[in-house]
């Protein structure tokens, strides 16, 4: 077995850490394994079974302590049990699995076991300084001495006996509180505090198989000074879970907030989870990993200028050419049904109003006389589409032709149907 423990530091005066931090440690932990516990001041996690899925013992090392010191976590230890873990991390030993268990605890300080406190007077009376020394002991009168308890912890800390945990469940829904250590005064300044955050709810949403495109980030001010506080919801276009990307999206909200009066508090909360499929890693690296995509690019930037100064085409599904795509604000998501497929051949320029051709002998004329070559290729429909003034519609009833112009070459033009003798018509887009 191998076994992970993240310590929190203590207060000043001794006072273990508070139990919403240690739960909000165990619930990041949940992205890396199911079986993770609470024990004293530090979280345990059983990762045997996660070394493989993260690339081996030193990736998996290497994401964990990249992300914990965000967290405030102060010190890691792997180790075959969760005691050792938790001792060897008190120790301050890095890795307990390089060698034997046995002298691995036999040259700790006996401190380093919690069931050791009580009797940690008497047991350094009888000249016991480490754990050697306490297990060298004589086992039956340890027992009637300080009990059974001490005898069941120092076992289960040697590998002789099995242990038993309360495993930590991950939370259906995210809601974070930080109380800051000092009052900021600027908005930008909340993003040390906002950081923590993020990485718990990047570690939640890992563990859900899921990502984010809303979040709001609440601060509370001094009610003695302003009001009860503020708050900023960030969009974003795509369902996302990275720590830095989030960060960055953040910074650059920030950076055109003011604050009324001081901040002390601050609230993450998610509004909108969206379910993420898992990718298969692929056995040669992916050169488009490494770079950054346009929608993140344009989420930065739309945070920067604002939503409505960036925009982006969308596809809808019409069959109207003038209506087929709309512009939207970058930052919001894009619709996910697909665009209907009607098999008509789309022109590779259009033109913004379509142009009314001269006829000759029932013939549309464009630098010459033009070869209806296929069509109709029929649309109609609109009628629910209101216009600016809402009173009339753009409904349209058109016969759509692919025309040859031995001058201009292959076109895109139509005739109103359903318009009597004065069926005009009209070039609307040419092809490549």
């Amino acid at each position: 077995m191998l076994w992970v423990a993240l310590s929190l530091p203590r207060a000043p005066d001794a006072t273990p850490p508070s139990n919403d931090a240690l739960h909000a440690l165990a619930a990041w932990a949940l992205q890396f394994t199911p079986r993770v516990a609470i024990a004293d001041e530090a979280v345990v996690l059983e990762v045997q079974a996660s070394t493989r899925l993260f690339g081996g013992r030193r990736a998996l090392h290497e994401r964990i302590a990249g992300q914990a010191p965000d967290l405030g976590v102060a010190g890691i230890a792997w180790a075959p049990n969760s005691l050792a873990a938790l001792a060897c991390v008190r120790a301050g030993v890095l890795n307990g699995v390089r060698q034997p268990l046995q002298d691995l605890l036999d040259a700790l300080p006996m401190e380093v076991l919690s069931a050791v406190a009580p009797h940690h007077l008497t047991l350094a009376q009888l000249g016991c300084r480490t754990l050697g020394d306490v297990r060298r002991l004589p086992r039956g009168g340890v027992s009637r001495r300080f009990g059974k308890d001490l005898l069941n912890a120092l076992d289960q800390a040697y590998g002789l006996r099995s242990e038993a945990h309360c495993w930590i469940e991950l939370p259906e829904t995210f809601h974070a509180r930080l109380e800051l250590m000092a009052r900021v005064e600027t908005a930008p300044a909340m993003l040390f505090g906002a950081r923590r955050l993020l990485v718990q709810l990047c570690g939640w949403l890992t563990a859900r198989h899921a990502g984010t495109t809303v979040f709001t980030l609440r601060w509370a001010h001094d009610t003695l000074r302003a009001g009860d506080g503020g708050e900023l919801t960030i969009h974003t276009a795509q369902p996302m879970r990275e720590v830095e990307h989030l960060h960055r999206l953040l910074q650059e909200h920030l950076a055109r907030v003011e604050l009324q009066a001081p901040v002390g508090e601050l609230t993450l909360e998610v509004v909108d989870v969206v379910p993420l499929p898992e990718h298969s890693a692929s056995l040669l690296p992916d050169a488009r990993a490494e770079s950054e995509s346009l929608t993140r690019v344009l989420e930065r930037i739309a945070a920067r200028l604002g939503p409505q100064r960036v925009r982006r085409p969308v596809l809808c599904e019409d069959h109207r050419i003038e209506w087929m795509q709309r512009w939207q604000p970058a930052p919001q998501p894009q619709p996910r049904h697909p665009l209907a497929q009607h098999g008509m051949p789309q022109p590779t320029f259009v033109l913004p109003e379509p142009q009314r051709l001269a006829v000759r002998e029932n013939r549309p004329l464009y630098q010459g006389p033009l070869m209806l070559l296929t069509g109709p290729h029929r649309i109609e429909g609109g009628w629910w589409h209101r216009g600016e003034d809402d009173a009339s519609t753009h409904h349209v009833e058109r016969d759509y032709w692919v025309a040859l112009s031995e001058n201009a070459g292959v076109l895109w033009v139509f005739q109103q149907r359903l318009a009597g003798d004065d069926a005009a018509w009209y070039l609307h887009g040419w092809f490549a």
